[in-house]
This record gives C-alpha cells, structure tokens and sequence, in this order.
C-alpha cells in the first residue's frame, strides 16, 4: 500500500510538472507570437507613414503613371460597395485635378457573375472620365495581386494608389518592396460597418504580405504587357 502510494505521489507529481511546463511553452509561444505580430505591423506602418498624402499634394505629383483603385467588393445589384464608391471619388477627383493621366481600376473578375472592374470603370465614365483613360485589371484577386500586375502587366513605375487608410499602409508596403514608387491617399469619408473586424484581420494581413513580399510569388495570372500610357479600351472584355 505504501508502495502505490508513492508511485502514485510519482504520477501526480511528473503529470503536474509536466502540464506546468506545457503550459509555460504555449503561453510563451503565444507571446512570441504576438510580439512578433506586432513588430511587423509596426515596421510596415512606419515605412510607408510619410507617403500618405492627402488629395491636394497627391496631385502635385510629377510623372505619376495612373492613380491605382483596389477593388473591395460591389452589392447584389451591381453598384459598388460605400466602401469602394468612396474610393473611386477620391481617385476620380485626383485624375480630374491631372494628379495623373490614367485610372487603373484592379480587382476581383474571376466569374462571369461577379464583375468588379466594369462597375468601378462605368462609375468613373458617369462621372466623365473617358474610357480610353480607364484601364481594367481583371485579376486582381488581392492587393498583392493587384500591385505585383500593375507594374508587370500594365508596367506602372509610378503610382497613386486609393483605399482606406487602414488598408492603405500594406498595399504602400508591397508596392514598395515590388519595386514601384507609390503614394497613397486615403478615402475615409466616414467610418464603415464591420470596420473593427477588418482592423483586427489587415493585422494578419500585414503579417502574411511581410514574409510574401520576401519571397515574391507570381500572382494567380500575368500574360501580355498593357502598359497604361496606352488606350484603356484595349482592357474592355
């Protein structure tokens, strides 16, 4: 009896050590985790702060090659989201104040069904733009995507890009560490339904596009050159 006694001191003793180091390695993993979290979001904010410009000094630019609009989503009935609105007003005033000569509208057109690229292009030809000054960028599945084929596919060296401000500072990372030269203005006219969802998920995001820019992969597609200083017509699908 005092045997299995003490093999069961043993147990109980080696079960507890056991859980408390278990337990020490998983909530200092989580910390380092965090911190390492919170280091990259940090250094991507900070690296790319003073290139965001507000309307005004945005189209004093010099040989900017077009203002760059990312896709986030249209309604059921094909209008744009009051997110995406917001953001192709700021990029229209921008080109109508000759901040640049063309509109590079990028996003999601991967179905027949779901068309973001020609709602944001008749958003901005309502609104007087000519369509030969609107260029389409059918694939454009992410901000990743989108910046890796405006300087590959439409071979933009400098640019403008529009969104808000808490999506803005990792899409003026990517275009950076991409090689592109590019200022960003926000479109914030009001805050946005869900919003605290997506500050919480853009911390991930930036975490994901600091190691991808690291190592550069091809985006879902490229193909053929169309540089902006061309005809935006030869985009329409």
């Amino acid at each position: 009896k005092a045997f299995s006694s003490v093999i069961g001191f043993i147990k109980r003793f080696f079960l507890k050590k056991w859980i408390r180091r278990t337990f020490i390695v998983f909530v200092s993993f989580c910390l380092l985790v965090g911190v390492a979290a919170l280091s990259m979001n940090l250094y991507v904010i900070k690296s790319v702060d003073e290139n965001i410009l507000s309307v005004e000094d945005a189209s004093k630019l010099e040989n900017v090659d077009c203002v760059i609009v990312l896709g986030c989503g249209i309604n059921a009935n094909g209008t744009p989201s009051d997110m995406l609105r917001d953001r192709l007003n700021f990029a229209i005033e921008i080109y109508k104040n000759g901040g640049a000569p063309k509109l590079l509208m990028s996003g999601d057109h991967g179905t027949k069904e779901y068309d973001e690229v020609n709602t944001m292009k008749q958003v901005a030809i309502d609104e007087g733009v000519p369509s030969s000054d609107i260029f389409m960028d059918h694939a454009g599945f992410s901000t990743y995507e989108s910046l890796y084929r405006a300087k590959e596919i439409f071979k933009t060296d400098k640019l403008i890009i529009v969104t808000q401000k808490y999506h803005l500072y990792r899409a003026l990372y990517i275009a950076k560490k991409l090689g592109i030269e590019a200022y960003g203005v926000s479109s914030d006219y009001h805050t946005y339904r869900g919003q605290e969802n997506r500050e919480v998920r853009e911390i991930l995001a930036r975490c994901k596009d600091f190691v991808g820019t690291i190592f550069k992969p091809k985006p879902t597609y490229l193909g053929e050159t169309i540089p902006v200083s061309g005809d935006g017509n030869i985009t329409n699908d």
